[in-house]
């Protein structure tokens, strides 16, 4: 095993999804009539009720040590080259020289002409063409109050997270996890995030060509999430307008999010080029241009500053830092899936792994995995139809908990075989009780040997093939 970043001794970040307000009664009402639209919504969001089952087993099992593999937020600190940029920011603000207010909606100039720069120097791609904002989460949602509630859309399905009234494209491991384009119905949004949350497949060249040249026969847009771009590393674009044509049919968006640890900073940019047009031949961007001014009064200057560190040559060597640390992470959690004998896709390129457990219900396994080893994941019917027998893992983790999830669930799979062979199901203190066996083993001796197991029925289609791509 290589040498890890995190200090001996170092504890894990807690991290925690908050549920929905409780309903309170009141006998009072206003006659402001609630949004049609908000009525619509499925009852709860998948991660406010991962926490609440989360929070259930925690009552039934105080001492319960959770490990989890969930939300997907990131637990490694802010490499120093950054924050010591935003510190000098914030601390300039205290000064008359140093002050600034509101700031240009678009982002700061010299921020986005280091991302063209650096991500698009060859691509044609132009600082005029790049909004810097709060995160690509809050982009998307202003590219959908851009194109109105009329035009027909379309996801990956699997997808983070799961729509209604929309049209899925079926990813799955038959057809590599990208959607047959020949089934698929003309839209006029096509969202697809690549590589993929939460599959973990990065689309090849050849795919996203296609891609392209299918918007262009149906005058489509493309909204293309590259928030894992960084963690690619073998030839699969990291942007779509790598791809020729692709300026006059896509949107772009980005993130510092999942490379410098911005979950909480909130820094992310869009990129709409001036070729994109409407039906009518008017601009994309200037609509788009419209919105965000409307509603939007920039990103921080203090999160600026920071994105202008990240894209400094220190910056950039910190940043890729921090993402070979998850990756290295991402070996210890493959293995232990495939040497348990499940097939694991996606891991490559992503931070996400997509782990198959065949005729079983998504949320079940979720419970099982939760019960006996005090382990959260994420079930794969969260993320659409598609994703029903599957669960989502990610990369997220401290190391140390990384190795005590491949010895609980070493131990666990060994007290179910061995119950099996008694036809004797152990009870659910009896796990638990493993659990806390195989923790207190990883906390005297670590033994990574279990890391080396091979399994001849296990696969992973981007650690092994390309089938996926």
């Amino acid at each position: 095993m290589t040498s890890h970043r995190r200090p001996a001794g170092r504890v894990s970040v807690d991290i925690r999804c908050v549920s929905s307000p409780p309903t309170v009664d009141t006998s009072y009402k206003t006659n402001v009539p609630r949004n049609a639209n908000m009525a619509k919504l499925q009852a709860g969001y998948l991660f406010p009720e991962i926490a609440r089952r989360r929070a259930a087993h925690l009552l039934k099992y105080p001492d319960a040590k959770i490990i989890s593999l969930g939300i997907g937020d990131t637990t490694e600190p802010i490499p120093n080259v950054i924050t010591n940029a935003m510190a000098e920011r914030a601390h300039a603000l205290s000064t008359i020289d140093g002050y600034s207010g509101y700031g240009a909606e678009q982002g700061e100039k010299k921020v986005r002409a280091a991302i063209a720069a650096t991500y698009y120097a060859d691509l044609g791609i132009e600082d005029s063409d790049i909004f810097v904002s709060d995160g690509a989460k809050c982009d998307i949602s202003r590219l959908q109050v851009l194109f109105g509630s009329n035009v027909i859309i379309a996801v990956q399905d699997p997808s983070d997270p799961k729509y209604g009234n929309i049209e899925y494209m079926r990813c799955s491991p038959e057809n590599g996890f990208f959607p047959d384009l020949s089934t698929v119905p003309r839209t006029d949004i096509i969202f697809f995030c690549s590589p993929n949350n939460p599959t973990g497949a990065a689309a090849s060249r050849d795919q996203l060509n296609k891609l392209v040249k299918f918007a262009k026969d149906n005058g489509s847009i493309i909204v293309h999430d590259s928030a894992y771009a960084m963690y690619i590393s073998d030839d699969s674009p990291k942007s779509i307008f790598e791809i020729p044509g692709a300026k006059e049919v896509a949107i772009e968006t980005a993130s510092f999010s999942k490379y410098a640890g911005f979950t909480g900073v909130r820094l992310g940019w869009t990129v709409v080029p001036k070729e994109l047009l409407f039906s009518d031949g008017h601009p994309v961007a200037k609509d788009f241009n419209r919105i965000v001014c409307t509603c939007f009064n920039g990103a921080s200057n203090i999160a600026q500053a920071g994105g202008l560190a990240c894209l400094s040559p220190e910056g950039l060597k910190a940043m890729h830092d921090v993402v070979g640390f998850y990756k290295e992470n991402t070996e210890i959690i493959v293995d232990t899936f495939t040497s348990l004998g499940f097939n694991v896709y996606g891991a490559k390129n992503a931070p996400y792994l997509w782990v198959h457990f065949p005729g079983r219900n998504s949320w079940d396994l979720f419970a099982e995995i939760l019960e006996k080893a005090n382990v959260v994941t994420t079930p794969g019917s969260g993320f659409g139809p598609g994703g029903e027998g599957f669960m989502c893992a990610e990369r997220y983790t401290a190391t140390e908990d990384l190795l005590k999830l491949s010895g609980r669930l070493q131990l666990i799979m060994a007290q179910v075989n061995k119950a099996a062979s008694n036809v004797c199901e152990p009870t659910s203190e009896e796990m638990q009780d493993a659990a806390f066996q195989s923790d207190e083993e990883e906390d005297e001796d670590v033994d990574e040997t279990v890391f080396d197991q091979d399994s001849d029925s296990s696969q992973n289609s981007d650690h092994d093939d390309d089938d996926a791509k």
